[in-house]
């Protein structure tokens, strides 16, 4: 995996998935359809990007206990986004109308153990591990100071609205472009 590309792309494909996400509700309605079905599919692939940033940057703090917490539990938090998106993939196909979607997503966050780990407390572990990262390595002075505001913006945006995840894939680019500059070529399997 060239690790220069996804320092780029997972917040390009962020991009991507905010601006579908908004076109998609301009009609009031968000899914199902293929706006809704390419928005989720963009996101989905920037998530697989974010494990190799997130080991990434485990290894530019030096392979720490920290480090290495923060890159399994964001793994972790990726792992229960990836199922959260892959649910709203599969509703959207099963359902007619936003009500229809509406009705599935109450049968599958009936089931036990869902709600609490894929749609509210799993997906925590991959904002936090992220930011945990880059002030780790903020303190490390491996990164310019800046970074983690910008991450953290990023983070913040969706929750104050989620029309504004375009703007903050727009931060985290522009805290990823330094990285991508000083990542490998090619990821290099390495000893833990």
């Amino acid at each position: 995996m060239n690790l220069r590309f996804a320092f780029i792309a997972a917040p390009l494909l962020t991009f991507a998935y905010g601006v579908i996400r908004i076109l998609d509700g301009l009609d009031g309605s968000r899914g199902p359809g293929l706006a809704w079905t390419t928005g989720h599919l963009a996101f989905m692939a920037a998530l697989v990007l974010f494990v190799q940033i997130f080991w990434r940057l485990r290894a530019m703090a030096g392979r720490d206990t920290l480090s290495t917490v923060s890159a399994v539990a964001g793994t972790a938090g990726i792992a229960t986004l990836l199922a959260q998106f892959g649910i709203d993939i599969v509703v959207g196909f099963m359902a007619a109308d936003r009500d229809g979607m509406s009705v599935l997503f109450d049968q599958v966050q009936s089931v036990p153990g869902v709600s609490p780990i894929v749609y509210d407390g799993g997906p925590f572990l991959f904002y936090l591990a992220q930011l945990a990262l880059v002030l780790q390595l903020a303190v490390m002075r491996r990164v310019k100071a800046w970074m983690p505001a910008l991450v953290l913006l990023d983070l913040a945006l969706p929750f104050a609205d989620k029309d504004l995840i375009p703007l903050g894939a727009l931060c985290l680019l522009i805290s990823f472009v330094p990285l991508a500059r000083r990542a490998p070529a090619r990821a290099v399997v390495a000893a833990a």
